[in-house]
């Protein structure tokens, strides 16, 4: 993953224009481990401050490809917040304290060198179809939820 300016992606013409006023969570939407994560943060984000996007949508693909990162295999989640992209543990760990206490108590963990935090969410990354399972098709929000989503269901490719 290459550092990039904040909004970098505004000036990418293979990105498409989505909305980036809330933060954005860009998750694998036929990882069970990833899709539990987003329903997760559904029902702990109070204030309905994330927003979401399957890597199998066309813009999640565009914004994998935009941070350098393999389109085809998500091993990481993207937080975009602010313009900037956050991956890996960082990005996890920023995730989580932005749902509010008790869950801000994560930041405890940032004592953990990112060297030592990194190799442990790579190892999870990696293993997460054995760890979790797969889905037979992408994640799609309930009703109540589509409107956090930037990538329509009907535009996200099967998996």
């Amino acid at each position: 993953m290459r550092p990039l300016p904040a909004y970098s992606y505004h000036n990418d013409p293979t990105v498409p224009a989505f909305a980036d006023d809330h933060p954005i969570i860009v998750f694998d939407g036929e990882c069970i481990f990833c899709s539990g994560w987003v329903n997760v943060v559904l029902r702990h984000d109070r204030q309905g401050r994330y927003r979401f996007i399957p890597a199998q949508s066309p813009l999640g693909e565009a914004l994998y490809r935009h941070y350098g990162l393999n389109n085809r295999d998500y091993e990481t989640n993207i937080l975009i917040e602010d313009g900037t992209a956050f991956f890996k543990s960082g990005g996890s760990l920023r995730m989580a304290a932005g749902l509010g206490f008790p869950w801000t108590l994560v930041n405890i963990l940032r004592v953990i060198p990112r060297a030592l935090r990194d190799p442990l969410y790579e190892l999870v990354a990696r293993n997460r179809y054995r760890i979790a399972g797969r889905r037979k098709s992408c994640f799609v929000p309930t009703p109540d939820h589509r409107g956090r989503f930037l990538a329509s269901a009907s535009r996200i490719r099967a998996c």
